[in-house]
């Protein structure tokens, strides 16, 4: 019986890191599903579903066996990732001016009305003619079908004069 394992890592970034976990899983006979990884101030992190016969221990500590890297392990997390068929997928993009507590109060506001974040990217840049800093995000949300995403938009554009909300396909 196929098993789903969830496997993150994390470690100082350096060539060769993808390929030395795709041979680990290989060769403890391990099919990688899914997988998304980012580098962040010079490290590595990020986290892949594989399916493995058994408990995928073996495979656990093999990969923990890896230098230079932190892993950590979940089995069994395909139950958790059954799709609710009364949510509706809506992606978000967010611009504003940086502050202390932006992604703090935004998911605030999710969190208040169901709303689940299953991916979330946040960046910093500036604005093209002041030159001061610029918060963007951009999620993908899974929200209950009963939520108003006009009442979440007003709740989130209430945050600050200057945030730009919009709901994207």
């Amino acid at each position: 019986m196929k098993n789903i394992l969830v496997v993150s890592v994390i470690g100082q970034d350096k060539p060769g890191l993808v390929e030395q976990l795709a041979a680990v899983i290989a060769q403890q006979q391990g099919n990688w599903l899914e997988s998304s990884f980012s580098r962040l101030a010079g490290q590595f992190a990020g986290i892949v579903k594989v399916a493995v016969n058994g408990d995928g221990a073996a495979l656990l500590a093999a990969l923990q066996g890896l230098p230079g890297l932190d892993v950590r392990g979940v089995l069994d997390a395909e139950q958790a990732d059954a799709s609710d068929i009364s949510s509706q997928s809506v992606a978000l993009s967010l611009v504003g001016h940086d502050r202390i507590g932006i992604v703090k109060d935004v998911s605030t506001i999710l969190a208040r009305f169901g709303v689940n974040v299953e991916k979330l990217e946040t960046w910093l840049d500036s604005a093209p003619m002041s030159g001061e800093t610029m918060f963007h995000a951009q999620a993908l949300l899974s929200a209950p079908v009963s939520v108003d995403l006009g009442h979440v938009r007003r709740d989130l554009e209430a945050l600050a004069d200057d945030l730009i909300v919009e709901w994207t396909d």
